[in-house]
């Protein structure tokens, strides 16, 4: 593994969660592998799990962090090739990605998509950006269409909670917001699903098909009710539509995952990778409740982390 940026293949994922299980139970184990190793964080866009855990994570192995906020504590970057830089970009990114790339061992980038330019958020320029001029590996900290970390932490929460002899049922579920949301999420939770061959279901309003080449091998169902009947997990996420692309469409129905919508599913499990708008989302109930795991991926961020950068070490 040279870059973590997606899902690569099962056999990696099923190594790293279960390296990241074991990192849960004894987190200090490998405490001295990283020592005079540097890992710098950079930040196009804001974090609060995903900074923390993943400092939380190269501490553990005694990796050195350094934080930079690119957005607020640097220079503006251009990030096209061949551009007269007459505008209000100060430095390229070919030398920025340069100069991190001799400072540090791994660069972890974060950087959202436009919603605006289709092409340019699908292709993962910014993030394609610095893996081509840093000239080492990198970690994406979520990307235009990919948060890889997260979903690893997703992919760790369920095998820890389900013990039968069988494939779980897992649903993702589109939910209500105020404000056009990125794909990334959503994207990479059906593509690790789909990659470590979990039973996966859709469900969304009309409208709001995410990518096929993410959600190829998923059952989508547009009502919600009916994909919730049998589910093990359900993960609950926002997402505007990807055709016209980022746009927030007009939806019919109820769509708040409240206690009422289970019916006679009482072993569903609930997932969100936070932050979540209560009772706009999510109801106080179910967030509050005995089926949230909300809490519970929010911890394992740090073990995914940690084991993909014990990986890259």
């Amino acid at each position: 593994m040279i870059n973590f940026t997606k899902f690569e293949n099962i056999d990696l994922a099923n190594s790293l969660i279960e390296k990241a299980l074991a990192f849960k139970t004894d987190p200090r184990v490998n405490e001295n592998k990283g020592n005079g190793k540097r890992i710098g964080l950079i930040f196009l866009n804001p974090s609060l799990r995903t900074r923390m855990s993943t400092q939380l994570a190269a501490s553990n192995l005694g990796v050195e962090s350094f934080v930079l906020n690119m957005d607020k504590e640097s220079w503006a970057l251009e990030m096209q090739d061949g551009v007269v830089m007459n505008q209000n970009k100060v430095e390229h990114i070919r030398d920025a990605a340069a100069v991190l790339g001799g400072y540090f061992d791994i660069l972890a980038i974060r950087a959202f998509p436009t919603l605006t330019n289709k092409e340019e958020d699908i292709s993962d320029f910014v993030i394609n950006q610095f893996i081509k001029y840093s000239g080492v590996p990198v970690i994406s900290l979520e990307s235009a269409i990919r948060h890889p970390l997260q979903s690893l932490a997703d992919m760790v929460t369920i095998r820890e909670n389900f013990k039968e002899n069988r494939k779980p049922k897992v649903v993702l579920t589109w939910a209500p917001h105020i404000k056009a949301i990125p794909h990334a999420v959503a994207n990479s939770f059906s593509e690790w699903a789909i990659g470590c061959d979990y039973d996966l279901t859709i469900t969304h309003p009309h409208g709001y098909e995410l990518d096929k080449k993410f959600t190829n091998g998923a059952t989508i169902e547009y009502d919600q009710t009916k994909a919730l009947a049998d589910a093990d997990f359900v993960y609950v996420k926002n997402w505007s539509a990807f055709t016209p692309y980022g746009k927030i469409l007009s939806v019919t129905g109820e769509w708040l995952l409240n206690e009422s919508k289970f019916g006679e599913n009482t072993h569903a499990k609930v997932m969100h990778c936070l932050p979540v708008r209560r009772n706009l989302e999510l109801s106080d109930e179910i967030l509050d409740g005995n089926r949230s795991l909300v809490q519970h991926q929010a911890k394992n961020r740090i073990f995914a982390a940690q084991a993909v950068i014990d990986t890259m070490l």
